[in-house]
């Protein structure tokens, strides 16, 4: 039987990313283009095996207590989902595969194989824009699964973000984002920072 964790609120979250100097200010140029004045280092939060798992479980915890349909299999898409979504699995006990990009499009590889009709967990990071998760929900779907969600450990978008499958975040906040050539005042005069993936070091 999996050790029950308490529910986490998003601020019990946020200070798992605080205490580890994941939760970041300044300038960033985000995966998707957009710009932000706050970055949530996940890969950060993965350096420590207690804390990525404590928030795993908790995220497994309340994808079991509220999906409708209970999933066979957990995918995440590689790479940032990857930590995540092993230990979600673990945490529930399922199969873990990972989608990758193959001429920019994810796919299952290593013989990972789903079968026809089975539901899918898909387990992200952080969701922004939702275009990797959105990507990801496709592959499950060209492959046969059944996508019955995407659980993440924070929702950026608090809600808005629209990927037609349900999100289950541990945690959900607004983190405002503007495109490059109209950033607020606050931001015109610091340099940018790439972080992330698809890519930026």
């Amino acid at each position: 039987m999996t050790e029950l964790y308490k529910d986490m609120t998003t601020e019990d979250v946020m200070e798992e990313f605080r205490a580890c100097g994941a939760l970041l200010s300044g300038h960033f140029i985000l995966s998707s283009g957009l710009r932000s004045d706050t970055y949530l280092n996940k890969s950060i939060v993965s350096m420590y095996p207690d804390r990525t798992t404590k928030l795993c479980r908790a995220l497994a915890q309340k994808a079991r207590s509220v999906l409708n349909r209970q999933p066979h299999y957990i995918i995440s898409p590689a790479m940032g989902g990857i930590i995540y979504g092993y230990e979600t699995a673990r945490a529930m006990q399922l199969p873990f595969m990972y989608t990758e990009r193959v001429d920019g499009r994810f796919e299952l590889r290593r013989g990972f194989r789903v079968p026809k009709g089975a539901p899918v967990l898909i387990v992200e990071d952080i969701i922004s824009t939702g275009l990797s998760a959105g990507e990801c929900v496709e592959a499950v779907r060209e492959h046969g699964g059944d996508p019955v969600a995407v659980a993440c450990l924070i929702d950026r978008s608090d809600g808005v973000t629209d990927i037609g499958v349900p999100i289950v975040a541990l945690a959900s906040l607004k983190v405002d984002a503007w495109a490059p050539d109209n950033l607020p005042d606050h931001l015109k005069d610091l340099p940018p920072i790439k972080p992330g993936s698809r890519g930026l070091s």
